[in-house]
């Protein structure tokens, strides 16, 4: 027995051996990668302070550009704002003015002519100034002729009025508002016509200002006598109820009758919905019928 184990262990050692004997004694080292990043050094320099900053930068989020609002990039903007002051200047002075007093009111006798000619297109074709040549030049240039305020209604005088309102076309009453856009004093002329009975006026319940104005016909206002008048307004007028019962007396069907004495219904009170009782069906439980008993009615 003692025999066998030596024998075992004698081949393990010569197993060992031969094994020990292959291995190589010397370790051979990698070399370094060509690619390897150095070690950054401990204290940071002033290059790496400047990649974290550009760094950060890229990081930011950019700014969106807001196109809701028209950039102002032209003169187009400010010549119509000096149109409409113009037009305000013209209204004014109710009278033709020329294109070089139309810029000396507005301070750009001295700007570039593209300007210059801007403004006089804008005048000529808008539809609140009116403007008409100069009959002194045989041919017109871009800055001659007169520019007048065109009102909404071309009245400014009694007679104009008149007129306006005998060749309208429909039976419309016209604005006093549109009538003061051209003729700013014209209520003082307007209390005239109407005491001449040529003009029918609504007015304001506040103020008593006149609203819209419509043509009249003198020539249908008729004077009445005082003394007709004294005994019209003594004469006792029947009653509404009657006046009738006689026109029911003579035959005669009434036109209308009096609103004031008219019985306006109650309303009537709104009718709560009553809830409809359940319906009984057919009962598919008939085994149950015993828990499904109702036992409300028996209390007291």
């Amino acid at each position: 027995m003692s025999s066998h184990l030596e024998r075992l262990q004698a081949s393990f050692n010569n197993g060992v051996t031969s094994a020990s004997s292959k291995i190589p004694s010397k370790r051979t080292t990698l070399a370094p990668l060509p690619d390897a990043p150095s070690p950054a050094p401990s204290n940071t320099s002033s290059t790496s302070k400047t990649e974290k900053e550009t760094t950060k930068r890229k990081r930011e989020p950019q700014q969106t550009v807001v196109f809701s609002q028209p950039a102002v990039t032209g003169y187009g903007n400010e010549a119509y704002t000096q149109v409409t002051y113009v037009i305000d200047f013209l209204k004014k002075k109710d009278e033709p003015k020329t294109f070089q007093e139309i810029l000396m009111y507005l301070s750009q006798v001295h700007v570039e002519e593209t300007k210059k000619k801007l403004i006089a297109t804008i005048l000529k074709r808008h539809d609140r100034v009116k403007w008409s040549p100069d009959p002194q030049l045989k041919v017109q240039t871009w800055d001659s002729g007169f520019f007048r305020h065109q009102p909404i209604i071309n009245v400014r005088s009694k007679k104009d009025l008149i007129t306006y309102l005998q060749i309208k076309p429909d039976a419309q009453g016209v604005a006093v508002k549109d009538l003061k856009d051209g003729w700013p004093d014209c209520e003082d002329a307007i209390d005239e016509l109407e005491d001449e009975h040529k003009i029918l006026v609504t007015r304001t319940k506040k103020d008593s200002h006149a609203r819209m104005v419509w043509v009249n016909d003198p020539s249908l206002v008729h004077k009445v006598d005082s003394e007709f008048q004294i005994m019209w307004h003594k004469t006792e007028l029947p009653s509404v109820d009657e006046l009738v019962r006689k026109l029911m007396e003579a035959g005669q069907k009434p036109a209308s009758e009096d609103p004031s004495k008219r019985v306006k219904a109650a309303p009537k009170p709104k009718e709560k919905k009553k809830k409809a009782p359940r319906k009984g069906g057919k009962f598919t439980n008939s085994h149950m019928a015993h828990l499904l008993i109702d036992y409300d009615k028996q209390r007291r």
